[in-house]
């Protein structure tokens, strides 16, 4: 799925990285709990769904090579947040649905369920 379908899916347009719009994704994980990141078993093509909003989230998906994140339920990133994720290359994206509506488009769209290592 290209960012461009996410973003029409939810109804937004990407804060960072507004020239990624072709870009892919394979894979969506939601979590507000960024150590259930941490346990991806692969962050290629991988659509981070989340509530959380700081600059752990930022960090978090930068050592998983996360390069796109949905922030959900109407939050929208401060500059520091912001600034980081264009230094990292990140693509954000907000939307005000909550995180289950947002999950359930997605998949409902083709978006596959990313696993984690157990």
């Amino acid at each position: 799925m290209k960012i461009r379908e996410i973003k029409e899916l939810l109804g937004s347009e990407p804060i960072t990285c507004v020239d990624c719009l072709d870009e892919e994704v394979t894979y969506g994980f939601a979590s507000d709990l960024m150590s259930d990141v941490l346990a991806l078993s692969s962050s290629n093509h991988v659509l981070l769904i989340t509530g959380l909003m700081n600059l752990q989230t930022i960090r978090t998906a930068e050592m998983k090579d996360i390069k796109f994140i949905v922030f959900v339920r109407g939050k929208v990133p401060d500059e520091g947040i912001i600034e980081l994720a264009r230094e990292n290359g990140l693509c954000i994206i907000c939307t005000k649905e909550s995180m289950f509506w947002t999950c359930g488009v997605l998949f409902s769209n083709g978006l596959q369920g990313a696993k984690i290592n157990k």
